[in-house]
């Protein structure tokens, strides 16, 4: 690296750059105490206090700033509590959005505007701060006739009033760098050499202005030769990242480190730094990512979400999952819980009561009402902050956070320790009334605008930084992915609302120099001694993509062919998925139910998972309501029906109607069911409840049965096997036989191809084997819309008696050791639980 280095073409620029500033402090006879050299980014200074020193210099050496450092060694940042100025901190600059928007009239647009005119005084602050306030007043009037002319249809009200309100409150700021254009700022400087870098600073070129006896201003960039260039045209995001990564590697291998990759595109970039990471580089992410993307701020909002009165079951359940406070084991039984119930998908409609069995359980859903209660009420913000402060600490995610570099940058972005509060409870704006969902959404954007860099504790392998930020930097390779026309443009658009007219008067930089900042980094990057350039051919949505401009200009004028693909062939034998066998006789079977027996017939390797071994699918708490749950619906409507009609006997008419109305209501509400969601199952209600009081009155009067039970559990002792199941309803005839009856809401042939072969309907005959009567009938009744039919299976005794044999000596065998395998056929696997296990998908 140190040759490297050594040999670099930006170090030779450098040192021709020290070699200028000592020049230029002879022949303004400059002591170098006194002397400031403004670097562009802070990154830099390292390399130039080095290159100084290298030059064998004794004595004095000049100091090496940026404006951040020079206005922390000049004076400390005044702070005033009560200001309106600009902060550059989006949740206080949202708190003074909100008042300047109030005071211009627009306080029913304030939610809408706030985060606008944030965003738009941003864009103006660095051109303000670069004017002294003596003479920001004069740039705002010739900057309003601007603005005015820009936003004058009446389309555009709102968007005027913005860019006017931005406009005075840039003007109206004290910046922390009006220390530095003051008359006095300068007096203890005899010479201010001012580095340019390929992005244009206000402020530098206003010092150059303010004091041009002193100050000098020189190019960091240099002209030198392209450096080794190989490129890389991938087919996806996916290989985009794989072979970016390969790159990288190629070069830590090589001995050239630090490696510089390019953040063109940050998805990608994401990817890679993983894949780094999986490796064991060491990577130091000089952009860093947002705040609300870490571990710490997702705890945060998932608190405040699980808070809010309409929370969802689910999020306050992964809440509490994460939670120290809270017992991981009391959590799962917790879910448990809620999962048995029927669409408890809002936590309120969980009941206290339905867990008062599990004391441990209880108390837990009891402090968790607590925790959610304490966030309830509408407040201000320093309230807020000191009730989300003390739930933390109540639920232990206070403690995590301070233990975390990303927790403590979470704190610090919403002012949550104390001391801030007591800041910001000073702040006429901050005493504003909010709800929870205010606060939330202030929180969210607070943490949205934050920027998090994590530190790297070994020395850097990968460093990943803006392509502008290469510039007076040795590194000896680069990699830059992204290098396509929706990443990489030549000419890119001026972010904000500003038209090009505006931002002339402005200051703002014009599309027209942007491109040339962006061509400019684009050929010092060039200059890397090795250069990789990635792009892609489509997106992951399919769209095809073409190369950059930039990539094609630089094709076409040195006719570069694609490289080899950097990554490492692996040959791997052929190793397919078979069918999965497994052996059951160790977990012995002592119940079975009808559903189990019907998993034992379609696939006896669902069996063993899902009874034998007892894994289970969790039921989702926030379903949508589908014809599974219809026909759940259905079968207690019906239940409650016959329960009310035995105890009430009503003959055929309006009054049943009446009753099976009342029962259809009194089930829709216990199970809590979305009136929206189950519209169209209720709009189907009366006509089905029609055809099934009509089937019911006839099959009444023609086999003159009577309603006996539903919904009754039944049982068979078979040695150590015990056969039990609920049975839907049971009629009873004249002659004392016994009706057995199975409501089904699917196709009417779908229930008739059931009874065609007795041997393969399982489901009557096993609810025939629960009862010891001798002699019995068995039938579907297919409730439809249009009919009820009742679908008998004439050939049950046989089909029971079949069915006891079967199971008798399927279990038999499998007690033996018999092998169960998985047939992978049939409708089935389709939505089967077990399918992951058994890997289906993957075999050969």
């Amino acid at each position: 690296m140190d040759a490297i280095a050594q040999n670099h073409h930006a170090t030779a620029a450098i040192q021709a750059l020290m070699k200028r500033i000592r020049e230029l402090m002879h022949a303004r006879d400059a002591h170098a105490a006194r002397t400031v050299v403004l670097a562009p980014y802070v990154q830099l200074l390292a390399f130039l206090r080095e290159a100084w020193a290298v030059q064998g210099a004794s004595g004095f050496a000049p100091r090496f700033e940026t404006t951040t450092t020079w206005i922390k060694s000049l004076a400390s940042e005044s702070d005033d509590a009560t200001s309106m100025d600009i902060s550059m901190d989006m949740g206080r600059d949202l708190l003074t959005a909100r008042a300047w928007l109030e005071r211009a009239g627009l306080q029913a647009q304030a939610d809408l505007l706030s985060g606008r005119l944030v965003e738009a005084a941003w864009h103006l602050a660095p051109v303000a701060a670069a004017v002294p306030r003596s003479a920001r007043a004069e740039w705002a009037a010739k900057a309003r006739a601007s603005i005015a002319t820009g936003f004058d249809a009446p389309q555009l009200a709102l968007e005027s009033a913005v860019a006017r309100i931005a406009l005075e409150w840039a003007a109206a700021s004290s910046r922390p760098t009006d220390v530095l254009l003051e008359d006095d700022a300068l007096a203890d400087v005899e010479l201010l050499v001012v580095l340019e870098g390929l992005q244009s600073d206000p402020l530098a070129h206003a010092l150059l202005t303010l004091t041009p006896a002193k100050s000098v201003g020189l190019p960091l960039a240099a002209p030198g030769a392209l450096g080794s260039i190989r490129l890389h045209e991938a087919g996806d995001p996916s290989e985009e990242a794989a072979r970016a990564a390969a790159c990288v590697i190629d070069h830590v291998n090589a001995g050239r480190v630090p490696v510089a990759l390019a953040a063109v595109d940050r998805e990608v970039t994401r990817r890679i730094h993983a894949m780094l990471a999986a490796h064991g580089v060491a990577v130091r992410d000089e952009t860093g990512w947002k705040l609300s993307t870490t571990r710490r701020a997702a705890d945060v909002m998932l608190a405040l979400r699980a808070c809010a009165w309409n929370a969802a079951s689910d999020e306050v359940i992964d809440w509490l999952k994460n939670c120290p406070q809270v017992n991981a084991f009391t959590a799962l039984a917790l879910e448990r819980q809620v999962r048995r119930e029927d669409f408890v998908r809002e936590w309120r409609s969980f009941r206290l009561a339905e867990a008062q069995d599990e004391s441990a359980v209880a108390d837990l859903a009891r402090r968790t009402n607590e925790w959610r209660e304490s966030m309830q009420g509408v407040r201000s913000l320093p309230q807020w902050l000191a009730s989300l402060r003390a739930m933390l600490q109540s639920t232990g995610q206070w403690a995590v956070l301070e233990g975390d570099k990303a927790g403590t940058a979470v704190i610090a972005a919403l002012s949550l320790d104390e001391g801030m509060q007591q800041d910001l409870a000073q702040l006429p704006q901050a005493q504003r009334r909010w709800s929870l969902a205010d606060f939330t959404t202030w929180v969210n954007e607070s943490l949205e605008a934050a920027n998090f860099k994590p530190d790297v504790d070994v020395q850097e392998q990968v460093v990943i930084l803006p392509v502008s930020q290469v510039l007076g930097r040795p590194f000896p390779a680069l990699v830059m992915p992204g290098c396509d026309e929706m990443r990489l443009v030549a000419s890119p658009e001026p972010s904000g609302m500003w038209t090009p007219a505006q931002r002339g008067v402005l200051g703002l930089p014009s599309r027209e120099l942007l491109e040339a900042q962006t061509r400019a980094a684009w050929q010092q990057a060039l200059q890397t001694p090795h250069c990789d350039l990635l792009w892609r051919r489509s997106d992951e949505s399919g769209e095809p993509l073409l190369p950059g401009t930039l990539v094609q200009q630089l094709r076409l004028a040195h006719g570069l062919d694609l490289a080899a693909d950097p990554r490492t062939v692996r040959s791997l034998d052929a190793n397919p998925t078979p069918r999965p066998t497994a052996s059951g006789e160790r977990l012995h079977i002592t119940k079975l139910s009808p559903t189990a027996y019907a998993d034992l017939r379609a696939c006896p390797y669902r069996f063993f998972a899902m009874r034998q071994m007892g894994l289970q699918e969790a039921d989702e708490i926030d379903t949508d309501v589908d014809k599974r749950h219809f026909g759940n619906w259905l079968h207690k409507v019906l239940n409650t029906f016959h329960e009310n009609l035995h105890a009430q006997a009503q003959p055929p008419g309006l009054m049943r109607m009446q009753m099976l109305e009342d029962a259809a209501q009194q089930v829709t509400r216990a199970m809590r069911l979305d009136d929206g969601e189950f519209l169209p199952f209720a709009a189907a209600w009366p006509r089905t409840r029609d055809a099934y009081l009509e089937w019911l009155a006839k099959h009444e009067a023609d086999e003159r049965a009577a309603w006996l039970e539903s919904e009754q559990e039944h049982s068979l002792d078979l040695g150590k096997l015990k056969l039990s199941g609920r049975i839907d309803r049971i009629d009873k005839l004249p002659d004392g036989t016994k009706l057995v009856i199975d409501y089904k809401t699917e196709a009417l042939n779908t229930s008739r191809e059931r009874v065609k072969d007795p041997a393969e309907d399982t489901q009557l005959a096993f609810y025939a084997a629960l009862l010891s009567d001798d002699t019995l009938r068995a039938a579907y009744v297919n409730v439809g819309e249009r009919e009820t039919k009742l679908v008998e299976q004439e050939a049950i005794v046989g089909a029971r008696d079949l069915l006891v044999h079967g199971i008798l000596d399927e279990v038999a065998r499998i007690e033996a050791g018999a092998k169960l395998p998985a047939h992978g056929e049939g409708k089935v696997c389709d939505f089967c639980g077990a399918r992951g296990l058994c890997r289906k998908d993957f075999w050969s």
